[in-house]
């Protein structure tokens, strides 16, 4: 009787997966409304909620741009990516002298030795083009090919993230005719730096020491540039509480540059303003902030949620043994204000992503994507008395366990129809078995009665010849 039961928890858990991936009615409304952005300098702009996607606000960000020196938040994060932060850096001369002058850096000299930790804080703070020169040198001999071995990188992790508009041709953002991304590229780019916790370290961070090296007697003192995170240059009128970490950029052609990183409400979002003037790449990274803070709110999807089974919500079959299968407890959707979560509609994402995950949701509103859910494998474990038992296991009054993989329910559904069909034919030469059985005797005795039939022939004919 318990092993019955354990198997109706598993077949509810998985119809509950079922019931999900084939899609339930949902509510449609007639008006999805979506509040209107404010205007601002900016040539291009965006703000993207970092953890779902979602596009708060955009304004031709799929138009190509100089980037300046937000490309070293690409670079920044394939250091990271690539490097223990221990690692020695060596400055080249192409390194050094390539990148000084009248360029951003922090006067290192031909063959000294960094860290690449102190590096990637010199690029982010004090925007640092020698130092993120030699970062990608040394990364592109790491992978066994040269400077221009982490520039191929460099693309194909912009392509890996799904950029449309991005062609990168050095590591720091001088300026390069074959040199350039858009808005909403670069927000992905950021978006994606943002949830490594040793960028957020960085990018956030005020100030740094990078202490004596072999060819340097003194420390350097760096300080972060960007004005909403430090007073750079004693101008703290830019300074803006919920403002986390960023970037800062700007040459001649490109103009000023400026990617921004917020929290505020469970929502962390990213902003990218390009080819904008002083001051205005702050004061529109501010207006734009405050127009998402004031109008859109995080729900979570797990505690909204009401059309999915409480099996895949919970933590548990009917609260006695662990699901199977559950909902990420921590995704969660952006939806304005004046919405409500039941206004928002879902379908399965067929990009299914992540190791244990079943299924994917994505939820729609306005015809926009505000946010996803994976469905993922828990790794519970069925107490194995159920089914079999190991006899060392037993006699040390040890549990076995055993995993219950998607290969394993396939396989138990085919073995489950198998012996329906079994079951089925057997119960059919059961019912005609004593049918058969006397159509068995029947001939047997017209034989038998055959037989004494010729016997008595035989009998006659012999009297008569006598």
């Amino acid at each position: 009787m318990k092993m019955k039961k354990t198997w109706k928890r598993v077949v509810a858990a998985l119809f509950a997966v079922t019931m999900v991936i084939t899609g339930i009615p949902q509510t449609t409304y007639a008006k999805e409304y979506w509040p209107k952005g404010p205007s601002v300098e900016a040539k291009s702009a965006i703000v993207m909620e970092v953890n779902t996607g979602t596009i708060l606000y955009e304004k031709k960000s799929h138009t190509k741009r100089f980037p300046a020196s937000i490309t070293k938040i690409m670079t920044t994060l394939l250091a990271i990516e690539n490097c223990d932060m221990d690692e020695k850096v060596t400055f080249s001369e192409d390194a050094v002298f390539k990148n000084e002058g009248n360029t951003s850096h922090i006067s290192r000299n031909l063959g000294e030795k960094l860290t690449v930790e102190q590096c990637i804080y010199a690029v982010m703070l004090e925007s640092a083009n020698e130092c993120a020169y030699a970062l990608g040198e040394h990364i592109g001999e790491k992978l066994g090919g040269d400077y221009r071995t982490f520039i191929d990188l460099m693309n194909k992790r912009a392509k890996e993230l799904g950029c449309v508009n991005t062609h990168f041709n050095n590591c720091n953002g001088l300026p390069d005719e074959n040199h350039y991304v858009c808005a909403y590229d670069m927000a992905l780019i950021s978006a994606e730096a943002y949830k490594n916790e040793t960028f957020r370290t960085v990018c956030g961070s005020t100030s740094y020491t990078i202490p004596k090296t072999n060819k340097c007697k003194e420390p350097y003192y760096c300080h972060n540039h960007h004005k909403m995170i430090y007073p750079w240059q004693g101008d703290d009128s830019q300074l803006y509480d919920y403002c986390t970490g960023g970037k800062t950029g700007y040459t001649d052609v490109a103009r000023n540059t400026l990617v921004s990183f917020a929290e505020k409400d469970g929502i962390t979002l990213v902003c990218v303003v390009m080819k904008d003037e002083k001051p205005y790449h702050y004061t529109d990274t501010r207006k734009l902030f405050e127009y998402c803070f004031d109008n859109f709110k995080a729900l979570n999807i797990l505690e909204n949620e009401s059309s999915l089974t409480s099996d895949t919500k919970s933590t548990g079959l009917q609260n006695t043994n662990s699901s199977f299968v559950k909902l990420d407890k921590d995704a969660y959707i952006i939806m304005p204000k004046t919405a409500e979560f039941s206004d928002a509609k879902f379908e399965e994402d067929k990009e299914i992503a992540g190791t244990g995950t079943v299924a994917k949701l994505k939820y729609t509103y306005a015809d926009r994507v505000v946010g996803s859910a994976a469905i993922v494998t828990t790794g519970a474990k069925v107490d194995n008395s159920y089914f079999s038992q190991d006899k060392k296991s037993n006699q040390k009054g040890e549990e076995r366990v055993i995993w219950i993989k998607p290969v394993h329910i396939v396989l138990g559904i085919l073995a489950l129809a198998l012996l329906i069909v079994l079951i089925y034919f057997a119960k059919r030469f059961y019912d005609n078995f004593y049918r058969i059985q006397h159509r068995w005797e029947l001939r047997r005795d017209e034989k038998e009665r055959f037989r004494e039939v010729k016997k008595k022939r035989y009998r006659r004919k012999d009297r008569i010849f006598k």
